[in-house]
């Protein structure tokens, strides 16, 4: 597993209170994955998520949440860099935090989806789905970007 360290004046935080809901949806609301999401669902999902925090000082400059029972499985979830931090090794370091962290041990699966962060990804362990015959999902892509459309 690759290790990678925060550079001066960047740190990770799972502290909740540090979170910049405004910085957080700016990003996501405008992403391939969740563009046009309504910032009272960021807020849900912040709610019921570990969320990890990157920041350069008191800003947040990255972010990504796991969904867990803490137990045996954990999804990554809505992991981004702003794009002017990008280049640091900051992605690495919060990967590495996230792997790292002390209720996220011992579980025996955990899952992603990504467009384009393989690399990154496979660093810390992370393969594409040994069986992908036996995994299902109900998707509704573009779901926020359509108008009238309200989601709870």
């Amino acid at each position: 597993m690759s290790t990678a360290e925060l550079p001066e004046g960047y740190s990770v935080s799972v502290d909740p209170a540090l979170l910049d809901v405004n910085v957080i949806h700016g990003f996501i609301s405008q992403s391939y994955w969740a563009k046009g999401i309504p910032r009272t669902l960021i807020e849900k999902m912040i709610r019921h998520s570990l969320c990890f925090g990157v920041y350069r000082g008191k800003e947040q400059v990255g972010f990504a949440r796991i969904i867990s029972d803490f137990t045996t499985f954990a999804y990554l979830a809505d992991v981004f860099v702003l794009p002017e931090h990008r280049g640091k090794g900051l992605s690495k370091a919060l990967v590495q935090a996230i792997r790292a962290h002390p209720d996220l041990q011992g579980l025996r699966r955990w899952m992603l989806i990504t467009l384009d962060a393989h690399g990154l990804y496979e660093q810390y362990g992370f393969t594409l789905a040994e069986h992908p015959e036996r995994h299902m999902e109900i998707h509704y892509p573009g779901m926020y970007e359509k108008s009238g459309q309200t989601a709870v």
